[in-house]
């Protein structure tokens, strides 16, 4: 027998850890399930030295792609459909997977449900991979025995996300990319252009105008500095991004983008669009509303919106309407709520949830149009003060030159 690590939750939401001598992951998932334990985690107690980095590289991380999972799931579904054995299933489509991350980890699930585990255990153990939506909805459609049909819903559900996703990504590559453009032309103009200058006018001798001045001082210190203020802006993302990662920082962080004029609208209604489509696809999946209000809490994106879906699942469970808490959270339109109270009272919540998620994603994407067409004359008008405000500056003396002569 073998030592194994587990780690999970009991029926209270408590998180428990401990070590178990058994033959395989199998029989430990077994017997966690007789004392009502639900497994998140089993690993073997290694043996001997090991080395752990206590940081994850980033090009060493599970890279599977949502296209893939996408693909996986469907024909899954479909190879279900058909009456295909399970193990088969996970066979076939492991041995045609081109993202090798994702073989190994299928072959490596079909292995653990070769050992008498159930799909979902097997697939929660590659967190990175399939999330606790995903895992959760895989073990509703084995209780129910329809897991077909709730694989056609996951690759539904998440095609949806990828285009929601896929959207809010659209709207900030066009500024990033003029962005980016601009700040390598004024340094290069800075950094190169801007001195050949200089020497000109130090030839000329007398007193620069004030503008020209400002750009030549400025050019100097860039070129003095650069080094410094690279790694100043380095410092300063790693900071933030360090910052970000703490409790406080998150909740602080969060809320500021929430009250971001435009985009602070926006991000509220990519929330809604997905705490709907989330939730509307676990409830007619026969997943317990608070497991799925808890799902919806950690795929929502922003602390403040999770703390308020932390609060409506508080509130549910002490016996109250999903719509009442929701409401008193002021996170959520008005209109989100008295449709929810609707499909509450009508017994038709997941269908009302998905008619609140098909309107706020076009919602969304109406949203990122207009902003996608407001920044661009507002880009325009920057490069031009910029770029435009430079070369004017670098001219100045020469107008004054040719006045003086004239």
């Amino acid at each position: 027998m073998a030592v194994y690590i587990w780690e999970g939750r009991t029926r209270t939401g408590e998180i428990v850890k401990g070590n178990m001598d058994a033959p395989n992951e199998a029989a430990v998932m077994q017997k966690l399930r007789t004392q009502q334990v639900l497994v998140m985690n089993v690993k073997a107690q290694s043996k001997g030295f090991s080395f752990n980095l206590p940081f994850q590289i980033p090009f060493l991380k599970e890279t599977v792609k949502e296209k893939d999972l996408v693909i996986f799931t469907r024909q899954f579904g479909t190879m279900i459909d058909a009456g295909l054995p399970l193990v088969q299933c996970l066979d076939i489509l492991a041995s045609q997977q081109p993202n090798k991350t994702f073989k190994k980890v299928l072959y490596e699930v079909k292995q653990t449900v070769e050992g008498g585990a159930t799909l979902s255990d097997s697939l929660k153990r590659h967190p990175r991979v399939f999330n606790d939506l995903y895992v959760n909805l895989v073990a509703a459609g084995e209780v129910g025995g329809i897991l077909d049909t709730i694989l056609t819903r996951l690759s539904t559900y998440i095609e949806k996300a990828m285009k929601l996703k896929g959207q809010v990504k659209g709207a900030m590559v066009y500024p990033g990319v003029i962005l980016t453009i601009a700040t390598v032309v004024v340094a290069v103009l800075l950094i190169y252009v801007i001195p050949t200058f200089k020497k000109m006018f130090e030839g000329m001798g007398g007193q620069l105008p004030g503008p020209t001045q400002f750009v030549v001082d400025l050019s100097n210190f860039l070129r003095h500095y650069l080094l410094l203020i690279i790694i100043g802006i380095f410092g300063a993302m790693f900071a933030l991004g360090s910052f970000y990662r703490t409790q406080r920082g998150k909740l602080l962080i969060d809320a500021l983008l929430l009250k971001i004029p435009i985009v602070g609208d926006l991000i509220r209604k990519v929330a809604v669009a997905r705490f709907s489509r989330t939730l509307s696809t676990l409830i007619s999946s026969g997943v317990p509303i608070l497991d799925g209000m808890d799902i919806c809490a950690r795929t929502s994106g922003n602390k403040i919106i999770e703390n308020a879906i932390k609060e409506a699942r508080t509130s549910i469970s002490q016996g109250k309407t999903i719509a009442e808490p929701l409401k008193d959270t002021n996170v959520f339109p008005s209109m989100v709520v008295q449709m929810i109270a609707v499909g509450e009272s009508t017994g038709a919540l997941d269908a009302m949830l998905g008619k609140i998620a098909d309107f706020y994603e076009e919602e969304v994407d109406t949203a990122v149009a207009a902003l996608t067409s407001l920044m661009e004359p507002l880009l325009m008008v920057f490069l031009g003060v910029v770029v435009g405000g430079i070369l004017i500056a670098m001219y100045l003396p020469i107008f004054s030159i040719a006045g003086t002569i004239k």
